[in-house]
């Protein structure tokens, strides 16, 4: 490999004969953006809730005060 000095030019970039392609950048991967979730369960949904309510509660008690 050329070296160069650290505020040099890259050295230029030639394409080989025969050889595979270059491999695809991570941003230019065609794919899902985010993969698919499992739906939630009722225990989860239950639990929002709860946890909603108190926090809910907490709020109306604190403003009360």
């Amino acid at each position: 490999m050329d070296e160069r000095l650290p505020d040099g030019p890259l050295p230029p970039v030639y394409p080989i004969v025969g050889a595979r392609p270059p491999q695809p950048d991570g941003d230019r991967v065609l794919g899902p953006a985010r993969p698919t979730r499992a739906p939630l369960t009722r225990h989860q949904y239950a639990y929002g809730i709860v946890i909603a309510v108190v926090v809910l509660l907490l709020v109306v008690v604190g403003v009360a005060r």
